[in-house]
């Protein structure tokens, strides 16, 4: 994925691979007003990812505790750049290893990196 040029002031580094998934997959977002499947689909991919790098005590319900934002989830529970950037890493060297090509339609990698994109637009990570 190739990254757009980095502006001068705050924000993520140029060579952050979240600003290439940003670039690539933020206009799937808009397909939400038409496909509420896709938002269901994106919606469990976003919460995977966000089990993977935030564990969190669960209650008995299943809920976590403390502060609550608007996503839901307690302040202490954002998702960080820095981790969310090494799983992206990590997934898209899997994606080019299993030389991986992006289909016309929806699969398990392109619904995680719109999920992706996604967490990065809830959590505004490429604005801090």
């Amino acid at each position: 994925m190739d990254h757009p040029p980095s502006s001068s002031g705050p924000g993520p580094a140029a060579d952050c691979p979240l600003v290439g998934v940003v670039a690539s997959y933020l206009p799937r977002l808009a397909e939400f007003a038409f496909d509420p499947g896709l938002v269901a689909a994106v919606d469990q991919h976003a919460a995977s990812v966000r089990d993977a790098l935030v564990p969190r005590q669960r209650s008995g319900r299943g809920t976590s505790s403390g502060s609550r934002t608007r996503t839901g989830w307690a302040v202490s529970e954002a998702v960080r750049r820095e981790d969310l950037a090494d799983y992206v890493l990590g997934f898209t060297d899997w994606l080019a290893e299993t030389e991986w090509t992006e289909p016309v339609g929806h699969d398990f990698a392109s619904l995680r990196l719109t999920a992706v994109c996604w967490l990065v637009r809830e959590h505004d990570l490429l604005s801090r």
